[in-house]
């Protein structure tokens, strides 16, 4: 009777990390292509993070755009960040879900430039938080904010 106790609290609690691996793998897989089929619809727009225009776009009106994006985290990245919190080194799990939150930031930005008739969109910067729960103990996410110069 205690080897069955001591076996299931093991693979419950291990079921569970498995579960919640494949469901969040599944779901960023999903965004990642998504993110892919946008970017390639939008790819006709120039971007670039130089602060100079350049003198064709001299006469071009100006219009701010920007996107956010806040990309939450699942548990099975908690579980991970937490192990490499304690052997350390780079918390790969987390370096998907900035990536997700820039390319959505940005895809948001050059859809509201698109949806504005711009060509171009010059000086582009990334501001970017982590977001917790009302305690830091509970899974949290990262927010990005794209902005850039749209030109008409």
């Amino acid at each position: 009777m205690i080897v069955f106790q001591f076996s299931m609290q093991i693979i419950i609690p291990l079921s569970f990390v498995l579960v919640c691996f494949c469901i969040g793998k599944g779901i960023e897989l999903h965004h990642f292509k998504t993110l892919a089929e946008r970017e390639r619809q939008l790819s006709g727009i120039i971007v670039t993070n130089l602060k100079t225009i350049p003198s064709q776009y001299a006469n071009a009106q100006p219009i701010l755009v920007m996107g956010s994006a806040v990309i939450a985290t699942d548990y099975f990245k908690v579980f991970a960040a937490g192990l490499r919190k304690f052997f350390g080194g780079e918390m790969k799990s987390y370096v998907t879900l900035m990536e997700r939150a820039r390319r959505e930031a940005m895809l948001r930005m050059l859809e509201q430039a698109a949806g504005q008739g711009a060509s171009a969109v010059w000086n582009i910067r990334y501001e970017t938080s982590t977001t917790h729960g009302q305690h830091r103990k509970k899974p949290g996410g990262v927010e990005v904010l794209a902005y850039g110069t749209a030109l008409k």
